[in-house]
């Protein structure tokens, strides 16, 4: 897909992504799409993509010598060009042969990684003080072990009184000092905040309490702002929402809590996962999920999969959900024709081949919606209605009698 210049920019950037048997050539070339508007997303402009293939990455410079020198030959010939952003994480000693590979006499070229790139769009998103904390302790944990390659280049700080001079300390123990003591402290505020959001939790009462979660930029915002009737912020980049929002949200007689929380993404980083465990903690105690689904997302399986393996790392994956394919408006699939004996693919699955595949998979936990175009919210409603009311029922046994008066009438 050639990406085309819509708006304005910060910085230029060249992408480079590894073609390996873990990671074969259709998905890393979807990995690089996804990587392109995550670089959009954080006010770069993708110029163009580089894919290697090789049995492993390279320990030095993560691509092999001869990529390298192509990418750094196209860098010097593209004056806009400002940033090499990279596929997956880099260790420190990649970093510093990379950045040495592909400076330039006339501009320093930022190299930078898929976890830093994520790190960077959380911290540009972030707009509370709790939000702002947990993307800062992210960061500093990212940076901590990298520091060396920022300060190889100095020599020892003087050290000592006026009569000694001692060695003194390297300018990055002094850093690395000044980091974990910081991280100690991001540690111990965010102690206090997850004390005083588990309160805010217990305080709501015992009200069924409801989350989406989904694969970032699949619409969940959207779908909240329809069910709870209230403004909430959504965008069509990624990472929109970091912050949870809950809502009060009844529908006919029945009232629940309804959270909107941060989306998940392929490769995300261990230390976003372990800042946002206030916001994590959303989706652990809620009492059923409403898994989002870009059903027009052409590896939306893997999305699904990706998913249900972070609900797994969070134990989160054995609670009662309701499986919402969203975007069915932007469905699209290729038609056989009637002569063609190639074998079926996915590709290949009409939209009511996906329903009765996945009807047959959830049962009756499975619905396909358009939440932009309004289609078929009504029987989400009537389904979410119908699975919160037995979850009340369940923790209120007495207001059953209440449930199947106010239905009769």
């Amino acid at each position: 897909m050639e990406i085309k210049k819509t708006e304005i920019y910060n910085e230029n950037a060249v992408l480079i992504g590894l073609i390996t048997p873990q990671q074969n050539e259709e998905r890393e070339k979807e990995y690089i799409e996804e990587l392109a508007f995550l670089c959009e997303t954080a006010g770069a402009f993708p110029v163009k993509k580089f894919l290697q293939r090789l049995p492993y990455s390279n320990p030095r410079t993560f691509v092999g010598e001869g990529k390298l020198a192509e990418i750094k030959q196209f860098i010097e010939n593209n004056e806009e060009i400002t940033m090499a952003i990279f596929d997956d994480e880099l260790s420190p000693l990649q970093l510093r042969n990379i950045e040495k590979e592909l400076s330039c006499k006339e501009r320093k070229i930022k190299v930078l990684d898929r976890t830093i790139l994520i790190l960077d769009i959380f911290a540009k998103r972030a707009q509370t003080a709790h939000s702002k904390t947990q993307v800062e302790l992210a960061q500093l944990q990212y940076m901590l072990p990298r520091l060396s390659r920022m300060w190889g280049h100095l020599d020892r700080q003087r050290g000592g009184g006026v009569t000694s001079r001692g060695t003194g300390e390297k300018q990055i123990e002094t850093d690395q000092r000044i980091i974990r003591t910081r991280i100690a402290q991001l540690k111990d505020e965010l102690k206090d905040i997850d004390q005083q959001m588990a309160t805010q939790r217990k305080n709501r009462g015992k009200m069924v309490r409801v989350a989406l979660v989904g694969y970032t930029n699949v619409g969940k915002s959207t779908l909240m702002t329809l069910l709870s009737k209230s403004e909430v912020f959504a965008e069509n980049k990624l990472f929109a929402t970091l912050d949870t929002t809950v809502r009060k949200v009844i529908i006919d007689n029945l009232p629940f809590l309804l959270s909107d929380t941060v989306g998940f993404i392929r490769k995300l980083p261990t230390h976003l996962i372990k800042s946002f465990k206030s916001t994590l903690d959303e989706v652990r105690e809620a009492d059923l999920l409403i898994h989002i689904v870009d059903i027009s997302h052409k590896n939306f399986e893997e999305q699904y999969e990706i998913v249900n393996k972070t609900l797994k790392e969070i134990c989160s994956e054995d609670k009662p959900m309701i499986l919402v394919f969203n975007k069915i408006d932007a469905f699209e699939f290729v038609k056989k024709e009637e002569d063609d004996l190639s074998p079926f693919t996915k590709e290949n699955l009409s939209l009511d081949d996906l329903k009765r595949t996945w009807f047959a998979k959830m049962h009756e936990n499975c619905i396909f919606i358009s939440a932009q175009q309004r289609q078929n919210i009504d029987e989400l409603r009537s389904l979410m209605y119908h699975k919160i009311k037995e979850i009340h029922i369940e923790r209120y046994p007495y207001n059953d009698f209440l449930f199947q008066k106010y239905e009769e009438n």
